[in-house]
């Protein structure tokens, strides 16, 4: 295992970090967080630029044709922005129609996804049967038509097609634009990442190619790269803590010089550190060995959750008062941590998973 990135790599992380600090300051996160989309059109053109919508899309379909960890990279980053882009949302959909789609659904939505001229999302929760991947009930009606509700699909609002889960593993596409899909936005607590409610009555669904591996590695990609924001938002909050530390004096001294706060800034240290290397982990193991790829990707989801919450809700406590504030930056933080911890299943559902998958 290569644990150093190629000088593409590092090109891609330089180019995201020098991008995403310039087109979303601290003000324009805040400003789009109080509206229903979350994002202008104008903000997706420039991320489809970068070609960042089609970085997993084969190059037979104007694509970049890279890998997972390319995915991380960005993820990272976005995490550490706090960007509210669909991009996650799109690229899961995306991760979709690579792993299963059929040959006439991967001709028409691919090349579009890869130029940002469409964008996708993925519905996992069924309304009374669960979150995680496997809760699923969903099954179509005798004329291969769905009827149900889906819940906290996260930009779902601006989609033109959604990957709808069901029961044993199976995966519909259906275009926004039917008939029988209804979409409306849901309350979520993390406001720079829009969730809607998906209700589907008799919505004319086409049928993936099925189950299997590839399914299940494109789930681990999904969550992997939800880790991975995970490990920017931490690291960005642990950054906030130590030069708050720093800054901040009480008794003629810089809190950081305690112990009581210089050890919580060495556990943020640690944690954000060991996430990050589960998630680069998960990724090379699903670009070079996708048998472990499914468990490393559950590995760090678990991790990584846990993680972010704590480093996020450790960092508020280094600031104190005004942490707690509205009106300082780090609550947004430590809320998008939150809800990645539960998105597409919470780190008790995929710490089970890892022992399922080690046959313990």
């Amino acid at each position: 295992m290569n644990f150093g990135f190629t000088d593409d790599q590092q090109a891609i992380k330089r180019t995201a970090r020098e991008f995403l600090k310039e087109r979303y300051p601290a003000a324009t996160v805040r400003r789009l967080a109080e509206e229903e989309r979350g994002f202008t059109e104008e903000q997706w053109q420039e991320v489809a630029e970068l070609g960042w919508p089609g970085v997993i899309v084969p190059e037979d379909s104007d694509g970049l044709g890279l890998g997972t960890v390319e995915l991380v990279v960005i993820a990272e980053e976005m995490g550490y922005a706090l960007a509210p882009t669909p991009w996650f949302s799109t690229t899961a959909a995306t991760l979709m129609l690579v792993a299963a789609g059929t040959e006439a659904q991967r001709e028409r939505w691919l090349g579009a996804l890869a130029r940002g001229e469409a964008r996708g999302t993925l519905a996992v929760w069924d309304e009374h049967a669960g979150w995680a991947p496997d809760h699923s009930e969903l099954e179509p009606d005798a004329d291969g038509k769905l009827t149900a509700t889906k819940i906290a699909v996260p930009d779902a609002g601006s989609a033109d097609f959604l990957i709808i889960s069901g029961a044993d593993g199976r995966h519909w596409l259906i275009e926004a634009s039917d008939s029988g899909v209804r979409i409306s936005p849901e309350e979520a607590i993390d406001p720079t990442r829009k969730l809607f409610r998906v209700e589907l009555s008799r919505a004319a669904a086409e049928p993936l190619q099925g189950a299997g591996e590839a399914i299940a590695r494109a789930y681990a990609t999904v969550v992997t790269m939800l880790a991975a924001e995970n490990v920017g938002v931490g690291q960005r909050a642990m950054e906030m803590a130590v030069t708050y530390a720093k800054d901040r004096a009480q008794f003629d001294r810089p809190i950081g010089s305690y112990q009581a706060v210089s050890h919580r800034c060495a556990q943020m240290l640690l944690e954000v550190e060991g996430s990050r290397s589960l998630c680069y982990w998960a990724a090379w193991a699903l670009d070079h060995e996708p048998d472990t790829g499914p468990r490393a990707g559950s590995m760090a989801k678990a991790y990584a959750g846990d993680a972010g919450f704590r480093v996020t809700a450790s960092a508020l406590q280094v600031h104190g008062g005004i942490g707690f504030t509205y009106e300082h930056d780090l609550h947004f933080f430590l809320k998008r941590a939150h809800a990645n911890a539960h998105a597409f299943g919470d780190s008790r559902w995929h710490r089970d998973r890892v022992a399922d998958l080690a046959g313990l």
